[in-house]
């Protein structure tokens, strides 16, 4: 009877022993899957403020302005003689090379929104900087597509006036369906670009569906530059836009598949561990 009890002694002492391990080691994350929490989605991430954004893209702005100054003191009479000259056409050229940049930022933005729910997005460089990009690159397309747009107002070839750059579909000649696809496409991502800063107004929900119409403004902006486009019919220009298609559909449908396929894990408690004391016989 005496060894009964010490062995029942001796299972009390462990479980408290284990007990104060278990306490000390409350603060790691279980590698089970019954004990692995929800992963943070990233992007439920919290955007940068507007006051932040505005002031890193004037800084950027003022610097390159300045070094160029510097940089180039005689280059920029010869500017000022093509943009104020008879036969100019800096401004026709500023707006076709703006236009791929605006393309190419509305690739990049789309393409690490699709990735930000990857686990490799967690590791590096890590779901906030992914979605902090993500954010940035979207609004700088904006940027570049309304200077795409407004800078032909200088263009004394094309003629456009205000009303037409700003009311789709009122361009006239033969492209006017696809220049007014390119300008429905500017409000949309003007649209989803305010939804950032406006999201906690908003809620989640309705933030996630404006951003579906991301899939719809990359298919316009695709169209009216296919279609519409003076480099489309070039050998580099169908590189491109075949490229970010193909690569913009691969992730869509990837995203889709893995949305259905892989459900959301759910956090489900460890089963309860019985007292190694309980265990044993009373004597």
């Amino acid at each position: 009877m005496s060894d009964m009890k010490a062995a029942r002694l001796a299972a009390i002492r462990a479980a408290n022993i284990q007990k104060q391990a278990e306490g000390t080691s409350a603060g790691h994350t279980a590698d089970t899957p019954e004990e692995t929490a929800v992963l943070p989605r990233t992007d439920e991430q919290t955007p940068a403020s507007p006051t932040e954004t505005f002031i890193l893209f004037s800084l950027v702005a003022v610097l390159g302005a300045f070094l160029v100054s510097f940089a180039l003191p005689g280059g920029l009479s010869g500017l000022s003689a093509s943009l104020l000259g008879p036969d100019s056409k800096a401004y026709w050229y500023l707006s076709r090379s703006t236009a791929f940049v605006a393309y190419g930022l509305l690739w990049i933005s789309m393409t690490l929104g699709l990735m930000m729910t990857k686990k490799m997005t967690r590791l590096w460089p890590g779901g906030p900087v992914i979605f902090a990009l993500h954010q940035h690159t979207s609004i700088l397309g904006l940027a570049f597509g309304l200077f795409h747009a407004l800078i032909l107002l200088g263009d004394r070839y094309s003629n456009y006036t205000l009303g037409q750059i700003l009311i789709p579909f009122t361009n006239p000649g033969t492209t006017t369906l696809w220049v007014g696809l390119g300008q429905v496409s500017l409000y949309l991502m003007g649209i989803v670009g305010i939804s950032f800063f406006i999201q906690p107004l908003i809620g989640r929900s309705v933030w996630r569906i404006i951003h579906l119409f991301s899939f719809v403004i990359f298919g316009l902006v695709l169209c009216h530059g296919v279609m519409s486009g003076s480099d489309s019919g070039t050998i580099w220009a169908e590189a491109i836009y075949w490229i970010s298609g193909a690569n913009v559909l691969f992730l869509t449908i990837n995203r889709v598949l893995n949305s259905v396929m892989e459900p959301r894990r759910v956090a489900r408690p460890a089963p309860a561990k019985s007292k190694p004391h309980e265990q044993l016989v009373k004597a």
